[in-house]
C-alpha cells in the first residue's frame, strides 16, 4: 500500500487516498480501479488538474509526478498489471469506463523525511477509520449511499484487501523471523484477516442496496483487529 497525495482540483486542498501499486523500474504504477466503479476516483481528477503529488512508500516519502498512460502503452502496462493481479482486470470488466493506468515518477532530489513505519501503519489505520464512520453515517442517515460515496465504499474494500495482503505476506513473515515470540498474536492477526477478507467480499456485492448491517459488523471486526495489531506489532517497528 501507498498513500498518495493530491491537491483538490476545485478545493487546492491535500487529498490522500490508500492505494495498491505495482513497482516498475524507477516509476511506481497506480490504477484508478474504485473498485470497478462508474466514476473516475476523486484522487485522479486531481493529479488531472495538478499533477505534482506526494508518495508515502512508509520508509520514506518523495516528491512525484503523475503521468497519466495513454494508449498501447496505457494497454501493455495494464495487461501486464492483470497478469499480477487478476483482480485489476475483473475491476475493468464490471465498468465501460477504461481504468486509468498512471506512473508516478519521482522528482530529482532526495526522499523527504521518511516517518516510522509504526506511524505510517497508524496513518493506513487512521485512514480506513475515518473513511468507514464517513461511509457508516451516510447509511444511517439516508438509508443508502451517495454516488461519490460508492466509490469511497468500494475503493475502501479494496485498500483494505491490498493493506492486509501486503501485510500477510511481507509484514507478518518479517516480525516473525524477527521476533519468533509473536507468533501466536501474528497467528490471531492472520485469522482476523482472513474474516475480514468475507466481510469485505459481502459488502462489495450489497453496494447499492441495505448495508447498515454489514457495515457495523465490517467496522466493528475491523477496529478490534487494527487495535489488536498497534498494540502487539507497533512496539516492534
Amino acid at each position: 500500500m501507498l498513500l498518495l497525495t493530491t491537491t483538490g482540483a476545485r478545493t487546492g486542498r491535500p487529498h490522500t487516498a490508500i492505494l495498491g501499486y505495482y513497482p516498475d523500474g524507477d516509476r511506481v504504477l497506480v490504477v484508478g480501479s474504485a473498485g470497478g466503479s462508474p466514476k473516475h476516483p476523486d484522487w485522479y481528477h486531481n493529479l488531472l488538474a495538478r499533477p505534482e503529488v506526494e508518495v508515502d512508500l512508509g520508509l520514506f516519502q518523495y516528491q512525484a509526478t503523475a503521468v497519466v498512460l495513454r494508449d498501447a502503452e496505457r494497454d501493455e502496462v495494464f495487461a501486464r498489471l492483470v497478469e499480477a493481479d487478476a483482480g485489476w482486470g475483473e475491476y475493468q470488466k464490471g465498468t465501460t469506463r477504461t481504468l486509468p493506468v498512471v506512473a508516478l515518477v519521482s522528482q530529482p532530489g532526495p526522499p523527504s523525511g521518511g516517518s516510522s513505519f509504526a506511524d505510517t501503519l497508524k496513518t493506513i489505520h487512521k485512514a480506513f477509520r475515518r473513511e468507514l464512520a464517513l461511509i457508516r453515517h451516510e447509511i444511517a442517515t439516508s438509508g443508502t449511499l451517495g454516488a461519490q460515496l460508492r466509490i469511497n465504499c468500494l475503493t475502501v474494500c479494496q485498500g483494505l484487501h491490498y493493506h492486509h495482503t501486503g501485510e500477510s505476506a511481507g509484514l507478518f513473515p518479517a516480525l516473525l523471523a524477527q521476533h519468533p515470540e509473536l507468533g501466536d498474536v501474528i497467528a490471531v492477526l492472520q485469522k482476523e484477516h482472513d474474516e475480514i477478507a468475507v466481510l469485505l467480499g459481502e459488502l462489495e456485492k450489497l453496494v447499492g442496496s441495505d448495508l447498515l448491517g454489514q457495515v457495523d459488523e465490517l467496522i466493528a471486526q475491523l477496529n478490534a483487529h487494527l487495535d489488536r495489531e498497534e498494540a502487539a506489532l507497533l512496539p516492534y517497528l
